[in-house]
């Protein structure tokens, strides 16, 4: 009867001992599992806000345009870099542009503004853009915007930019130029980029 008993105790004993593992195992695979799940679930989230945060990139749009200017430019009677002369940019406002040689193709006097806008084709917001000018605003008078002001942009260097309201951030009177020169680090041609001010440019 002893021994019955006995046996009876063990294999009970067993028994417990191999529930107490399963579960212990499960809860094991369970708490791994869930991990991995948070994890994965934190570095989408993580992704998705870096994208979301990444700045405005215009690298890989064509700076070119079609030579145009707005109604209401002058050109400059005096201008530090005569049309068809050649300049350095030794620090672009834009990717590529860094160490290029610029042929000058129109100088201008006018103010030049550096603007924040919400683009109109639903594109990320463009913080400190360089540059828009005074005749390219709708609002635009005789007298320059200050920082801080509203305008309306009619011009259209970058995708979704004509028709944006845009925030002075600040405001240059000085001579621009529109110019030819080649990206450094693709080796496209540039033609007539608007705009690059007088104190971009250094004479080779």
């Amino acid at each position: 009867m002893k021994k019955l008993w006995l046996v009876v105790t063990l294999l009970t004993f067993s028994v417990f001992i191999t529930a107490c593992s399963n579960s212990e195992g499960d809860e094991e695979t369970n708490t791994n599992g869930n991990t991995e799940s948070s994890e994965e679930m934190n570095e989408e989230m993580d992704n998705e806000s870096s994208e979301s945060g990444e700045e405005t990139d215009h690298s890989d749009m064509d700076h070119s345009s079609s030579g145009e200017v707005p109604e209401g430019l002058e050109e400059a009677d005096q201008p530090t870099y005569e049309v068809g002369e050649t300049a350095t940019i030794p620090d672009g406002h834009m990717s590529g542009m860094e160490g290029a040689e610029a042929t000058i193709a129109g100088a201008y006097d006018t103010v030049a503004y550096v603007v924040s806008y919400d683009p109109t084709d639903g594109g990320e917001r463009v913080t400190d853009h360089k540059w828009v000018i005074h005749e390219e605003m709708e609002e635009a008078s005789e007298e320059p915007f200050e920082s801080g002001d509203e305008v309306t942009l009619d011009a259209s260097h970058m995708e979704g930019m004509d028709g944006a309201t845009a925030t002075i951030e600040s405001a240059e009177e000085t001579t621009v130029y529109m110019v030819n020169f080649e990206n450094t680090e693709s080796g496209e041609k540039v033609e007539n980029h608007k705009w690059v001010t007088e104190s971009e440019l250094r004479a080779e």
